[in-house]
């Protein structure tokens, strides 16, 4: 099924194969993920702004959509703890309709990011840039918890990280002794669980013991103190009607930067966890295809209420090694959390408040990759800046700033690194031929004719190198007759180097210097001929080989001695 050149859902390509061995794998991955799923989607649900139930409603949709038209295998798509930082914000600054409308253009962005095959690009951010605003997001959900681990009373959170902290000192006489012996309990249990059994998620059985404890404490024993989930929201047991989503230009216009940072952080997050799936199953993603169907997801899933959705790392790897190869398996875990909404949903509002901040702890420490994080600090000074600007704009603005902040550096970068690989030199007597593959040749030495000077550009011509070359060019102080300027090692030249190239042919024949193109490759001959650089230097000047442009130049010698002065 192929909508689209580079749109093929890898579930109709599994179908042709499949079979009732592969439906068990897939059936029972599809369960204990869907298992996993559980506290995570409520956890990010709560931590967003939004009621449990939404959590659950996007992990259903967002999670079905993604395995249903995705271009991974494996890939589990569902809320994540990336995005509890940009949706917590939204909603603060415009509000839940402000959030469903910013989530529905970002998929818009998605879907048109992988129709125009951007997939490859989005691989390309620098792996500083990633580490920076992921343990900056990891920072920042740690710091969100702290009011629930410690059960204070605390009516408004303030919205940036330096004032939370101040709030939490001013009210640290509220602190409730038994929801931090709770949080405390749940993150012992989740860091214990896997020494016992891997295949038992260490946040659902702190979730179900922290549960019922506090179920007992409060009915039996009378402490009160431990908010849970179902003091601070009405649970809606059932899935929500879709709603019309109002979009016009204003709102476009405000809520277009919130959704451009949750387009880049989805399709950063999902093309990365479909590359990490990729490496332990063998198997080839398709990032476009990826794309269009997370932009799908993020489109329909706030229809119903639903927040942000992307591939979930944690999830998909639970998939994989639980034996889960098709998209059946992302289907499955969506029926299941579908069926736990209908028919346990009620229950969900005696799970404890300060186990769920263990939960999301546990998911903060995961994500700040402190280890890599540190080791990035050894790495060269561009590096570490890069790291440490996107970290602290993180926590300290917001992550919108940060990503486009970090997009920005990440360009510089490029242009910096290719201005570096690229060369600019100059021979004024002898060109060195021997391993030279422009063209055949006995000779290894060719003998630049007196007057003539040979520049050579060994990489993209484009607006990071033009200064170089015109600083390469006044470093000599004599004035030639001819200047043959050597291009067969430029792959492209885009048009701040065409201005270049135009400007030097201006002031070269005011001065009467003749100006000779050498060993240009088809693409770059292209541009040159649209922009009539040809009538400019002469179309017998744009030369196939150095040969060739020697023997223009020597002619345009004996020409120019001809002609009286």
């Amino acid at each position: 099924m192929k909508i689209s050149p580079d749109f093929s859902p890898k579930l109709f390509q599994s179908l042709k194969s499949y079979s009732k061995e592969k439906f068990i794998n897939d059936l029972m991955a599809g369960i204990i993920v869907g298992i996993v799923a559980l506290p995570l989607a409520i956890a990010f649900g709560i931590a967003s702004g939004v009621s449990p139930e939404k959590g659950l409603i996007t992990a259903i949709i967002g999670g079905f959509i993604v395995s249903f038209l995705g271009g991974s295998s494996v890939q589990i798509g569902g809320p994540t703890g990336a995005f509890i930082v940009i949706v917590y914000g939204i909603i603060q600054n415009f509000g839940v309709e402000g959030l469903v409308i910013a989530t529905f253009l970002a998929g818009a962005m998605l879907v048109l990011m992988g129709l125009l095959r951007l997939g490859t690009v989005i691989k390309f951010i620098p792996y500083p840039i990633v580490v920076g605003f992921t343990s900056g997001i990891a920072l920042t959900i740690f710091t969100t918890q702290m009011k629930d681990l410690f059960g204070m009373s605390i009516e408004k959170m303030p919205g940036d990280f330096i004032s939370k902290w101040a709030v939490y000192a001013q009210n640290i006489s509220s602190v409730s002794g038994w929801s931090l012996l709770i949080g405390i309990l749940s993150i012992a249990i989740i860091v214990l669980t896997p020494k016992i059994s891997k295949k038992i998620p260490g946040s659902l059985v702190a979730i179900i013991v922290m549960t019922m404890i506090v179920y007992l404490m409060r009915t039996y024993l009378g402490i009160s103190g431990i908010e849970t989930i179902g003091d601070k929201f009405e649970i809606n047991a059932t899935l929500p009607q879709p709603e019309t989503i109002p979009i016009n230009m204003e709102t476009i216009n405000r809520l277009l930067p919130s959704a451009f940072t949750i387009a880049m952080l989805g399709a950063i997050e999902s093309l990365l966890s479909a590359t990490v799936a990729d490496g332990v199953t063998g198997d080839k993603h398709n990032s476009n295809t990826e794309l269009i169907a997370q932009g799908a997801a993020n489109i329909v899933a706030p229809i119903f209420g639903g927040i942000p959705v992307t591939g979930a790392i944690a999830r998909t790897m639970t998939n994989i090694n639980n034996g889960g190869r098709t998209p059946v398996a992302g289907i499955m875990h969506a029926v299941i959390l579908l069926l736990i909404l209908l028919f346990l949903g009620p229950l969900t509002r005696h799970i404890p408040m300060s186990c769920l901040a263990g939960v999301l702890i546990i998911v903060s420490y995961n994500m700040s990759e402190w280890r890599t994080f540190r080791s990035i600090l050894k790495n060269p000074k561009s590096d570490v800046v890069v790291l440490l600007v996107t970290f602290f704009l993180t926590v300290i603005f917001d992550l919108t700033i940060a990503i486009e902040i970090g997009m920005l550096l990440a360009m510089v970068l490029f242009m910096k690194r290719i201005a570096e690989t690229t060369r600019v030199s100059v021979s004024t007597d002898r060109i060195d031929l021997s391993g030279d593959s422009e063209i055949a040749h006995d000779d290894e030495v060719l003998v630049i004719p007196e007057g003539v000077e040979v520049y050579e550009i060994d990489g993209p011509f484009f607006f990071g190198i033009a200064n170089k070359f015109d600083e390469c060019m006044k470093q000599l102080g004599d004035k030639p007759k001819a200047r043959i300027i050597r291009m067969r090692k430029v792959p492209f030249m885009d048009s701040t180097g065409l201005h270049n190239l135009e400007s030097l042919c201006r002031l070269s024949a005011k001065e009467n210097i003749q100006i000779i193109l050498s060993g240009v490759n088809e693409k770059v001959r292209d541009v040159l001929l649209r922009n009539k650089m040809d009538e400019k230097i002469g179309a017998g000047n744009i030369c196939s080989n150095i040969h060739e442009a020697i023997g223009k130049a020597e002619t345009f010698l004996q020409e120019r001695e001809k002609q009286p002065h």
